[in-house]
């Protein structure tokens, strides 16, 4: 059997911010959807990756950082969209479940075709860290360029097998700061189970010197960071609205 190599944009060693504790961060390479506000668009190729390597090769490298998650931390594979590499992901996820590391998945939930697949790494998931890029497809065509389907079938695989949940939506400036869009959200969130945590996170801009050195016209151009002063008084908002404390 040919060996699984992933493909990896890059990693950060010390992460704070994408799970509980310390965590390793495993950015790979690839994305389907063009969301207006993305930071990242050179993980969008998948034929530009960083560098290759095995599940095993990756694990043995994680684990040297090990010490650090003191029993809190551990791996988060992000992107890109890490479900676009979906046997290296399992595999990686195995391996880690095997040697007692922590994992988290932070997706968009799009990806997969194979639903087995999905099913088996949300079997051996700790975490899923969900991003809701909008609630109506509309709107979540005009900001991903994309439907919404393969998301509302993830999000059902992750209620069937009752995976543990972190819920995320960027609030951007002019697009769905305001009132309506956190009223929409909850009404989308509330039938949602096992959900741990909320999260609204404020757009910033700093993808736009990525886009200038790419080549390529950055949709957002011009547009201030969102304040985020504002941004956590709409998330308190939505944490009333769920009846949930906010962070």
């Amino acid at each position: 059997m040919e060996e699984i190599l992933g493909k990896i944009s890059s990693v950060e060693s010390m992460g704070l911010v994408d799970g509980p504790g310390i965590r390793y961060v495993v950015f790979l390479q690839g994305c389907q959807l063009r969301c207006k506000y993305c930071h990242n668009p050179e993980t969008w190729n998948m034929s530009k990756a960083n560098e290759l390597i095995s599940p095993k090769g990756l694990i043995e490298r994680i684990e040297r950082f090990k010490p650090y998650f003191d029993g809190k931390g551990g791996v988060t594979f992000s992107g890109g969209e890490p479900l676009l590499q979906p046997l290296f992901l399992l595999e990686c996820l195995k391996l880690c479940k095997v040697r007692g590391i922590n994992t988290a998945l932070d997706t968009s939930g799009v990806g997969i075709a194979d639903e087995k697949t999905a099913e088996e790494i949300l079997d051996n998931c700790d975490l899923v860290i969900l991003d809701i890029k909008a609630v109506e497809e509309s709107d979540y065509k005009s900001l991903t360029g994309q439907n919404m389907t393969r998301f509302n079938v993830f999000l059902e695989k992750t209620q069937q097998k009752g995976s543990k949940l972190w819920l995320r939506q960027v609030i951007v400036p002019n697009l769905n700061d305001n009132e309506e869009n956190i009223q929409k959200l909850a009404e989308f969130i509330r039938p949602i189970k096992n959900v741990e945590r909320i999260e609204l996170l404020p757009y910033k801009n700093l993808g736009e010197i990525k886009y200038k050195n790419l080549g390529i016209k950055y949709p957002l151009e011009g547009l201030e960071n969102m304040d985020e002063v504002r941004c956590k008084k709409l998330e308190d908002k939505l944490h009333l609205l769920l009846g949930r404390e906010p962070n």
